[in-house]
């Protein structure tokens, strides 16, 4: 009992040392006395928290909420075209033909391009620059020099055309580039859509120098070829309302099967 009551002693000592409070009869001044009543902010609940979370919480909260509420507009989507097209109504025939027009269509991205610039004056912004040179007297010409050796009746699609060293290729006319990568037939290949809805695709390249979205003039360098011994040829077709032209009949060429 004894110790119990030493220990309880020794606590309060300790105590009111931590505190600045003398424990002797000397009374010796203490500089710096720690309040032992409570403080302002400790009354009313309130502790400085220099880490302000608040933010960050509500940025994550709203990102949680846009992924929600984007996940229920897709579900929706999903099956309000399931209920279309399940419904053999005369009512729906139109959305069904507005729904497989723009899955299977390509986006008009150069005819869009050109409304733009007609309404307001000035290209948009992945425009490289604003020239006034009317495109539409320049005169068209095939991609890279050369002998056409495949013709369109050939193969149904395109020419082969055959450069006589390394060169440039331009494309045929000003528009959006809606592919450039790797085809699995014609490999290295560049894919751009004309304002008139026509689409050119030059294939069997070297090198690709432009890239997906990217609007191009006239005549502008695409790409580079260089024969090697495995392939001495570039592909070239023009498509329109989703049926392949002959480029002969669009450009003057000197064929040479």
């Amino acid at each position: 009992m004894k110790r119990n009551i030493k220990d309880v002693r020794k606590s309060i000592v300790d105590r009111k040392k931590s505190r600045g409070i003398p424990t002797n009869s000397k009374r010796t001044t203490v500089s710096t006395i720690m309040p032992s009543l409570p403080q302002d902010e400790e009354k009313h609940g309130f502790y400085p928290n220099f880490l302000d979370t608040s933010a960050s919480n509500q940025k994550s909260s709203n990102v949680i909420t846009g992924i929600i509420i984007k996940g229920l507009f897709s579900v929706m989507l999903f099956f309000s075209v399931a209920i279309i097209w399940q419904n053999d109504a005369a009512f729906f025939d139109k959305p069904k033909e507005w729904t497989s027009n723009v899955l299977t269509e390509e986006f008009p991205f150069a005819s869009a391009y050109k409304w733009y610039k007609d309404a307001f004056g000035t290209p948009l912004a992945f425009s490289p620059n604003e020239k006034k040179e009317d495109t539409e007297s320049t005169p068209l010409a095939l991609p890279v020099s050369g002998s056409v050796i495949e013709t369109f009746q050939t193969n149904g699609r395109g020419i082969m055309i055959a450069p006589s060293g390394t060169t440039d290729v331009a494309a045929l006319n000003e528009g959006i580039v809606v592919f450039a990568g790797n085809d699995r037939h014609t490999a290295k290949t560049v894919v751009v859509q004309h304002t008139d809805g026509s689409t050119s695709t030059y294939g069997l390249l070297s090198s690709i120098d432009v890239h997906l979205y990217q609007f191009v003039d006239a005549h502008q360098r695409i790409g580079e070829f260089s024969p090697t011994t495995d392939n001495e040829k570039v592909y070239f077709a023009i498509e329109k309302n989703n049926t392949y032209v002959d480029p002969v009949q669009v450009i003057e060429v000197d064929e040479n099967p």
